[in-house]
């Protein structure tokens, strides 16, 4: 008779097995909205201008927040007086700083004590093909500046960019000699781009054609209309897969053999969601990173002209921190280092932290190794606190 039970019981619990799978099955094929969990941190939008908007997230709720190793953080009711605003880079939307509510960067800065404000750069329609570096390191980021400021009744700032977003952060510093950025950071931004990882292969392959263009032809990249050269999110998207095509057939096969798995299938679709959606480039910005930062690496010698004008990074003098991923292929630690010797900056650290291009930031290890150096970092260059505002 035991015999029987446990037979029964075995087929009871297949067939909930079953049930479970086609469930999720048929979620993830028809209704992957069901699923996704990201960008779930209220917040409001305080501004925007042309595409961008800009986000301020308000005190939290809860008393504690969820955090990807299973704890739970406290969230203190203090706040620090110098607000910090998230710049993420285009093409991978900024989704990534608020991907899951146990891995959200923005939840935990706000939990930690910090005024938080992102710059979203909207979508880049036809409309703006034209957007370059000027556009999105002086005219949005300044103008996203100014309405952060005036949001927060303060003048100096923290920023933190991931990326491009880190290059818009310094460009726009070297460029505005604004004394009252207080402390900037960096996450996976390429300066030098002879340093090795995927960039350098690209733009070292550039080289011989470019030079024998510029020497006896008169064609030049910048003449083309910019509308030719946008670059749609869905080829974004593939060219970042395929910067781990390993690690992207693992993703599938594990979300297959996991299927049972609700949870495990809400941040597998989420991520998805996230990587098989970003934005496309701007044929500006494609124009002006080919020449002027991948071909002729300004960016490793601390100067590069913008809209007539020269951002130069040995004008900055704020506290700086930068990160860079261990196994990034795309942004090596030794071509993230070289800001550090551009800049004047008397406080300044650099970090090398466990995952690749995306996973330095989003990953399971982000939290540890660099969510909470940072938060740590700023706590001691962000001024007194304060009461959090009713």
């Amino acid at each position: 008779m035991k015999r029987i039970h446990r037979v029964v019981d075995r087929a009871l619990q297949a067939n909930r097995v079953a049930a479970q799978i086609a469930n999720n099955a048929f979620d993830r094929m028809f209704r992957p909205g069901a699923l996704i969990r990201s960008n779930q941190t209220p917040y409001e939008e305080i501004a925007a201008s042309g595409p961008m908007r800009v986000r301020y997230y308000p005190p939290l709720t809860e008393a504690t927040i969820p955090l990807s190793d299973g704890t739970q953080k406290a969230v203190v009711h203090t706040e620090q007086t110098v607000p910090i605003v998230i710049v993420p880079p285009l093409a991978a939307t900024s989704l990534i700083f608020d991907l899951l509510p146990e891995r959200s960067l923005v939840r935990y800065l706000r939990a930690s004590g910090f005024r938080v404000y992102l710059v979203d750069w909207g979508s880049p329609e036809r409309r703006y093909a034209h957007y370059g570096i000027k556009h999105y390191a002086e005219d949005l980021l300044g103008h996203a500046l100014k309405c952060v400021r005036a949001h927060a009744q303060t003048r100096p700032v923290s920023l933190l960019g991931w990326c491009m977003g880190g290059l818009f952060s310094l460009i726009y510093a070297g460029l505005s000699h604004d004394r009252d950025i207080q402390n900037l950071i960096t996450i996976a931004s390429p300066i030098d781009y002879r340093q090795g990882g995927i960039a350098a292969r690209i733009t070292g392959a550039l080289d011989v054609p470019a030079y024998l263009i510029r020497k006896y032809t008169s064609f030049r990249l910048h003449n083309v209309d910019p509308a030719y050269l946008q670059v749609p999110g869905w080829v974004n998207a593939l060219a970042f897969k395929l910067t781990n095509p390993v690690g992207s057939l693992t993703a599938y096969w594990d979300l297959f053999a996991k299927l049972a798995d609700r949870e495990f299938l809400a941040t597998h679709t989420t991520t998805s969601h996230f990587l098989e959606n970003m934005e496309d480039y701007p044929g500006g910005i494609v124009q002006d990173f080919i020449v002027k930062v991948g071909v002729d690496n300004d960016l490793s010698r601390g100067r590069i002209e913008v809209g007539g004008r020269v951002s130069q990074f040995d004008r900055i003098e704020c506290s700086l921190l930068v990160f860079a991923g261990a196994e990034d292929a795309i942004v090596t630690p030794q071509s993230a280092q070289t800001v550090l010797n551009l800049v004047q900056s008397p406080d300044k650290e650099f970090v090398i932290a466990p995952g690749g291009h995306a996973g330095v930031v989003m990953g399971n290890k982000a939290q540890a190794a660099v969510w909470s150096v940072l938060a740590q970092w700023l706590e001691t260059r962000s001024g007194p606190c304060r009461a959090v505002a009713a």
